[in-house]
């Protein structure tokens, strides 16, 4: 059965879409509501239609666009989703009204007609709405009412004669019951009411796979975990651009490895981007060139060469590149550009030289990859670096479970808000970020902010420093430290953005909802179990949960993407954190740039629906968010990928630190507190490089 999918450019539609497929057996065509190619579809060859949720109002034509023109379709069998369902209101005469009180990311019974869309559903049923507009009752005489929630919304309406159907709530929720057979009772519907038949239509063929050789992988083991900032020093912190990938906090399921390296080499390179110039540069030891294209053109060039020999490390990177997307490179993921960033758009250094440590087997690999012509140089650094690291002291085996009880737990505000966007202005922003909500525009708006403080370094080494007092204030198991070409990014990260394994599996693990720590043990189980039982932070956290289910569904084999963990909390040294897992099968004809394009900017990051979202943020945000808010970590000659969100990071560029801070606003958000939330995040790292510039300007730089 041929499905024709309206997308009003909502973050959920691939939701929709997973879940139309999952139900009839075939994909449905998705097509934006403004496609500039809509008059070239047969909409002959279609069976049925649905008008996906959206932001804005249906009686504006440009947030409905050819939703519309599927309404005038009367053959056509059509149903409605939240937008959608208010368009089908709408388009026959009902009004479009603001609701008794707009429900972002709500759970709300309804009770049914027990037919008809709602045939062999439970009465009554949980379902999810993300809605500010409604059409109320009385309907016009054309349309019947078949479902309401406890409020009295209709939530579920019918045509009397036409093929037309609409259901407020959101049946592709994580958190909405049943929503696969709503799906199917409307396809049911549809068939008994189109006279087509069923066609299916041809998958695409698969892109040619390059089979050419590449470089060899060489390691050696030493049967010890090397403590992990010796590394840093003894190894690579001599070289101008260097990484490490930080499992500063080893977590079950996450941060087994370490990885460490540099440019080093004849192959060594790094590729620096900025939108605006729309070329690569490419730095290597001997000089520097220009590729013509994008960040991802380049990669994706590269990332196709595989590397031999290597399939028997336990680790996903044996070959690849480390760096990050920084948030603006959104606009070449799909969103409009807005504010200009000061550092590099993207960042990736190649990781041909490594030292990875496994903290669960407390193993030290060295690792070497290059073709035989480098054969030689590999070995002599294979060699003097394991000879050098044998004779290194092991690590603490308690150092990656830094003793979340101790440290700090009080915050003080004064000393972070003198860094940030003044108070008044920042309420002046969430209070236009109500009023955004209000009228329909976003379910959720995650709303950041810039702290300035000043660079008092004077050399690469205290930067070292610096973050290895981070790692220590703020251990987390997505930590990073990366520096090169004048930039230096210290980042304690708790939060993965996508990992892609070998086997073509990918895992996000959202964030959504932080609460500080409390003064003693009775306090912070308080505070623990508050922050789990909030009915705002759920309703964030389930936002995003859907809005990932939705970017991974475009781009994961139908019937994949799965919760397997949902809204769980997780301690770290300074806050509880709320935490979901959303995982999927990467489609045949997919890759890891591929899933990294549909999923950039992190949800987290930017709310929901994403695109009407971003161009609010960009809006109100004073300025470029750069490297913070997008994603850092690497990407495997494998296929593989394990990325960051950028968040508790500061980066240094110049005579300045910058450190991002914010968080998600929806409408029952307090805005004083979502102004100190903002500030309890920055508050370890301007503790971090406010000490270490009390420190250096007394003299006490290490040197």
């Amino acid at each position: 059965m041929r499905t024709l999918l309206i997308d009003n450019h909502d973050s959920y539609t691939y939701n929709l879409y997973q879940l139309i497929a999952v139900t009839s057996g075939v994909a449905p065509v998705v097509v934006y509501n403004d496609d500039p190619h809509w008059d070239d579809l047969d909409l002959g060859e279609f069976d049925a239609a649905v008008i996906s949720p959206g932001p804005g109002n249906p009686e504006h034509a440009e947030d409905f666009g050819h939703s519309a023109t599927i309404l005038r379709r009367h053959e056509l069998p059509v149903l409605g989703v939240c937008l959608g369902h208010q368009g089908i209101g709408s388009f026959f005469g009902g009004r479009v009204d603001p609701a008794p009180r707009a429900r972002h990311g709500h759970i709300s019974v309804v009770r049914h007609c027990g037919e008809d869309l709602f045939e062999g559903i439970p009465n009554p049923f949980r379902v999810v709405r993300y809605h500010s507009l409604h059409v109320p009752e009385p309907l016009p005489p054309d349309l019947l009412t078949l479902a309401t929630s406890e409020d009295g919304v209709v939530m579920g309406l019918r045509h009397r004669v036409l093929p037309r159907w609409g259901v407020q709530f959101h049946p592709e929720s994580v958190s909405t019951e049943h929503g696969r057979e709503l799906i199917a009772n409307f396809l049911r519907l549809a068939r008994e009411s189109a006279a087509e038949s069923i066609e299916i239509r041809e998958r695409r063929g698969l892109p040619q796979v390059t089979n050419s050789p590449g470089p060899q992988a060489r390691w050696r083991v030493i049967d010890a975990e090397v403590d992990a900032s010796t590394v840093a020093r003894e190894v690579f912190d001599r070289h101008e651009r260097m990484f490490w990938l930080d499992s500063a906090r080893v977590v079950e399921g996450m941060g087994r490895f370490s990885f460490l390296g540099a440019q080093l080499g004849a192959a060594g390179e790094t590729l620096s981007y900025r939108i605006d110039d729309g070329f690569v540069r490419v730095h290597t030891d001997t000089g520097s060139h220009t590729e013509s294209g994008s960040i991802f053109d380049a990669l994706d060039r590269r990332l196709r060469i595989p590397v031999i020999g290597a399939d028997a490390l336990p680790f996903d990177l044996t070959g690849g590149y480390v760096g990050y997307f920084g948030y603006e490179l959104k606009s070449e993921c799909g969103m409009n550009r807005d504010h200009r960033a000061e550092t590099p758009d993207a960042l990736w250094i190649r990781a041909d030289h490594l030292v990875v440590i496994d903290h669960e087997q407390h193993r030290t690999y060295v690792v070497a990859i290059g073709t035989s012509a480098d054969a030689v140089a590999d070995l002599r650094w294979l060699e003097d670096t394991t000879r050098l690291l044998r004779t290194r002291p092991a690590a603490d085996p308690d150092g990656h479970d830094t003793d979340i009880e101790s440290g700090p737990r009080t915050v003080d505000f004064a000393e972070v808000e003198k860094y940030a966007r003044p108070r008044a202005e920042y309420l002046a922003a969430l209070d236009r970020i109500e009023d955004r909500l209000l009228a329909g525009d976003s379910y959720e708006v995650c709303m950041t902010n810039m702290l300035h403080l000043p660079a008092t370094y004077e050399d690469a080494e205290s930067d070292l420093d610096a973050y290895i007092r981070l790692r220590t204030v703020n251990p987390a198991p997505y930590a990073a430290f990366l520096r090169a070409d004048g930039i230096t990014v210290f980042c304690s990260s708790p939060e993965r953005f996508l990992r892609i394994t070998r086997d073509r599996v990918v895992e996000s693990k959202p964030i959504k909802g932080t609460a500080p720590r409390g003064a003693t043990p009775a306090e912070d189980e308080n505070l623990r179990a508050a922050l789990q039982s909030d009915p705002k932070t759920q309703a964030e956290n389930l936002m995003i949960v859907d809005l990932l289910r939705n970017d991974l569904g475009r781009v994961c084999r139908i019937g994949s993407v799965s919760v397997p963990r949902y809204m769980s909390t997780e301690t770290y040294a300074t806050v509880h954190q709320l935490v979901s897992t959303v995982r999927g099968e990467l489609a045949e004809d997919v890759g890891a740039l591929d899933c990294v394009r549909a999923c950039f900017p992190g949800g987290s990051m930017t709310g929901a629906p994403k695109l009407r979202t971003t161009d609010i943020i960009g809006e109100l945000e004073t300025e470029a968010r750069g490297v913070y808010s997008g994603t850092l970590g690497y990407l495997g000659c494998n296929g593989t990928a394990d990325l960051n969100i950028v968040i508790r990071t500061a980066v240094r560029s110049g005579d300045s630190v910058l450190i991002g801070a914010g968080g998600a606003i929806v409408l029952d958000s307090d805005p004083t507190a979502e102004y100190e939330e903002m500030l309890l995040k920055a508050a370890a790292l301007v503790r971090v490089f406010a000490a270490a510039e009390t420190a250096l300007a007394g003299g006490g730089r290490r040197g």
